[in-house]
């Protein structure tokens, strides 16, 4: 019987955005257009998912070391309480962590603000074999940067195609980008906000700071949809995924990830000895025997 995880096809066409046709104001944050329509449904198919992904991920490594240039990033954008931290514990840690790099991009310090944008983002890109995930990314510069005014506009629209080339240039070198925007409505997010505050154990994960973000939402909205409409090329895809549901949010990353990985097919590389010459070795002449 084939793995439940197999039954839904091409995640990616669904959540795709398409530069020409795409319209942030349309997408439901709450929708469920394909996959399980339950959280019991979704949590079981994630364990399919996870097994999946962990054998294609042993695979990449292995590939890694054996001279491969291949590597997948995940990129996770969001609203606060979109649930980048929450999406990073489900989905990337259905892998190896040996095999898993997580970078976390906030306010760029003095030393960063010496160099170029991208400069910090370049030093955190994935190693070959390896899953990158970055809990945000160089797409503050044209976010942050932009609500807050923080460069000229001539300068951050100037940035969407320094990204484009960037991006460009990192699939080039072998990187398979999986870049998510995790989309919340305001309703959702002020029910998060306020679980933060009602619950002590969560109280450090709020900053009073978070109100004066949130009066911003729709200066936010307008600047997302306008990166992901510039930054979604056919090497480096957007995807819009409703975050309203946690459950759901997860499976379609994880999904994602699941996709880009079948699509490189990772193989384990060719040992440099013969196996059966030095299985024989060992049972011969087992030094510790």
């Amino acid at each position: 019987m084939a793995d439940k995880s197999t039954q839904v096809q091409s995640i990616s066409d669904t959540f795709r955005v398409r530069p020409q046709d795409f319209d942030l104001a349309e997408v439901d944050p709450a929708a469920l257009p394909v996959g399980p329509k339950s959280k019991a449904a979704a949590a079981a198919d994630m364990a399919a998912i996870g097994r999946e992904l962990d054998r294609l991920q042993e695979a990449l490594y292995a590939e890694g070391t054996g001279g491969g240039n291949r590597r997948v990033l995940l990129v996770l954008q969001g609203m606060d309480t979109s649930g980048k931290g929450g999406t990073i514990r489900h989905v990337a840690g259905l892998v190896n962590p040996q095999g898993l790099r997580i970078a976390s991009f906030k306010k760029p310090t003095r030393a960063e603000l010496r160099h170029d944008f991208l400069w910090r983002i370049r030093r955190q890109v994935p190693q070959p074999g390896y899953i990158g995930v970055f809990d945000r990314s160089h797409y503050e510069d044209v976010l942050v940067a932009r609500v807050d005014n923080l460069v000229p506009s001539t300068e951050w629209r100037r940035r969407y195609r320094q990204i484009n080339a960037f991006e460009a240039e990192l699939a080039e070198q072998g990187v398979t980008t999986v870049k998510c925007f995790l989309h919340i409505s305001p309703e959702r997010q002020r029910e998060r906000l306020i679980a933060r505050l009602e619950d002590p154990l969560k109280h450090w994960k709020y900053n009073p700071a978070d109100l004066e973000v949130r009066a911003k939402f729709s200066r936010y909205q307008l600047a997302y949809s306008d990166a992901l409409v510039k930054c979604s090329t056919p090497v480096a895809p957007w995807f819009a995924v409703p975050s309203d549901r946690k459950w759901y949010r997860n499976w379609v990353v994880a999904r994602l990830l699941l996709e880009a990985l079948r699509d490189l097919a990772p193989s384990y590389p060719e040992p440099s000895y013969d196996p059966a010459v030095e299985l024989a070795r060992l049972r011969e002449a087992d030094p510790l025997r």
